[in-house]
């Protein structure tokens, strides 16, 4: 049983012994503070609920580094759970010792933090800033988790989500303003739902334009630049064969007949027979085919050049006077807020299919989804399919 002794200074000093039958000490200024400590330490022991007054001075920071080197998650995921602790969480409880953070300065950073990221980041800069308060209480650092119950902002839907692409507009408008070498790579993500790095990592053996079938056996990792091959999709149920459309396969064989590829080398390949990289062709590739198709932005002929017209994420619209029609283009995909994503020709894929009637289950099976939920709330943004519904009204048969 621990006891209370008063100090020269005239406070007063509580001794007790911890469960591994060392000594230990806190001082307080009122006698009745240091006994009321004491009781609380020896009902903690008692229920196997033991933490040390001191764990919490170990910063959060020096935790979160120990809590990050036992990661054992795959590598993207681990390169994107770094960035967002190095650019979002570290920066703001890094110093702090992890007894110093409550609940409400946590709620009150995630609401700020709302104002100026998406949903999505600040969901993910909690879970981790969680994660390490949870370790801590684990190792007996800290008694609870503040991170416990902190409200993230609703979801608000804007003009620059996800959006969806319809077949028309996808043949006649976005594939014809592709560049020749980049138009299959963009049509097989279309036409069969592929991630990037499942077309990217596309090789010949994969690939039966006999029967029309496509499997998904590999993919491509990509981290601060570097790709590498993954032996697998992203997941068990990745692991799938598709069929291809009719219109697909024609694209498929103009580009193997122009960019022939060894057997072990991706057939949507870069200049050098290397793995496309997304950021690169995000920029160089993709956003400009969406301005001179219409579907970002605008680029107008004047007098003495060209002008650009963007829209900023705030709403405002801008306009650049250009010389030449490539520059305009490129500064319009530079600057215009928002647009069609690479990744929301998978989100088109799967609405596509829902609105056609196809079975949730086959669905879910052609994207690679472990559960049929995943495919209908995250990827099935519905189209404006009124004609469809109108028929259903009026012919209960169908």
């Amino acid at each position: 049983m621990g006891f209370v002794d008063k100090t020269p200074e005239g406070r007063y000093r509580a001794y007790f012994r911890d469960p591994s039958g060392k000594q230990r000490s806190k001082t307080f200024r009122l006698k009745k503070d240091a006994a009321t400590f004491l009781a609380e330490i020896e009902t903690s022991k008692t229920r196997g609920a033991y933490v040390s007054p001191h764990a919490g001075r170990m910063t959060f920071g020096a935790h979160a580094v120990e809590w990050m080197a036992t990661w054992n998650t795959e590598i993207t995921t681990a390169a994107r759970d770094r960035s967002i602790m190095r650019t979002h969480v570290l920066p703001r409880w890094g110093d702090l010792p992890l007894a110093k953070i409550d609940h409400l300065a946590l709620q009150a950073w995630v609401s700020d933090l709302g104002k100026r990221r998406s949903r999505a980041t600040v969901v993910e800069a909690l879970r981790l800033a969680s994660a390490v308060l949870r370790s801590a209480v684990r190792n007996r650092l800290i008694p609870f988790n503040p991170a416990d119950d902190v409200r993230v902002p609703r979801a608000r839907t804007r003009d620059t989500d996800e959006r969806i692409i319809s077949r028309p507009d996808l043949r006649t408008r976005l594939l014809p303003a592709l560049p020749d070498r980049h138009r299959a790579v963009v049509a097989t993500a279309a036409g069969a739902g592929l991630r990037w790095g499942e077309v990217i990592g596309l090789r010949t053996d994969a690939l039966d334009l006999d029967t029309a079938r496509l499997s998904v056996i590999r993919t491509v990792v990509e981290v601060a630049g570097n790709t590498s091959f993954k032996p697998f999709p992203k997941s068990r149920a990745g692991r799938r064969t598709v069929p291809l459309p009719g219109w697909l396969l024609p694209i498929i064989r103009e580009h193997l007949d122009r960019w022939p590829t060894e057997p072990n080398a991706p057939i949507f390949a870069n200049e050098v027979g290397g793995p496309l990289l997304r950021t690169s062709f995000r920029s160089r590739i993709w956003r400009p085919a969406l301005v001179r198709a219409g579907l970002l932005g605008a680029v107008v002929p004047v007098d003495d050049g060209y002008q650009a017209q963007w829209t900023d994420a705030d709403g405002r619209k801008h306009v650049a006077p250009l010389r030449t029609e490539p520059a305009a283009v490129h500064h319009v995909a530079r600057h215009q807020a928002g647009g069609l994503r690479f990744h929301d020709l998978r989100h088109s894929y799967a609405t596509w299919l829902v609105d056609d009637g196809v079975p949730p289950n086959m669905v879910q099976r052609v994207l690679g989804h472990e559960h049929a939920s995943t495919t209908l709330d995250l990827y099935t943004r519905r189209t404006d399919n009124s004609d469809r519904i109108l028929r259903a009204l009026n012919d209960p048969s169908e």
